[in-house]
């Protein structure tokens, strides 16, 4: 049995079969893996590419490599796209800067609009279902309705073709 909660055998999987659930697909995990690093860089305004290295490193034991290279696509690609993507955001919210937003609705929201405009691989209502999932576990009372409510709108501003 491996030590990772990543591995087939790991503790994520044990916890899984003890509560009866199904475990996590790669997917899911790498978006959980990416909101992780993303709080952790907003959070402590560290440069991306020195905390990614540290990320790995701290408490996460063997990642499986799909994991980790999803996860990284996600970060890198978050990174990269970060102003268009907050711009989306922006013109998808009434009243809100992205600076008031709480941390985990931020990020949750800068990786499901990465997917949404940059991973045609992805259908739209699964990136939306991730990040409610994300919202759920990770965020606060309000974040799950916030969330969707955002997404949505971007959907929708999106299929109309607006930017």
């Amino acid at each position: 049995m491996r030590d990772s909660e990543d591995g087939p055998g790991g503790v994520a999987a044990a916890d899984a079969r003890a509560r009866g659930t199904k475990r996590p697909g790669r997917r899911r995990r790498a978006r959980e893996r990416a909101l992780q690093f993303l709080f952790q860089v907003d959070l402590t305004q560290c440069p991306p590419e020195d905390a990614l290295s540290g990320f790995w490193n701290v408490g996460r034991g063997n990642v499986d490599p799909a994991v980790r290279d999803f996860t990284e696509r996600l970060v890198r690609g978050v990174r990269l796209h970060r102003e268009e993507i907050d711009r989306w955001i922006v013109g998808s919210t009434a009243n809100w800067r992205i600076e008031r937003m709480s941390t985990v609705d931020r990020n949750v929201l800068r990786l499901a609009v990465y997917e949404m405009l940059h991973s045609p691989d992805t259908p739209i209502a699964v990136v939306i279902d991730e990040a409610i999932e994300l919202a759920k576990r990770f965020g606060g009372e309000r974040s799950t309705s916030f969330v969707n409510g955002v997404l949505d709108a971007i959907r929708e501003r999106r299929g109309a073709g607006a930017a």
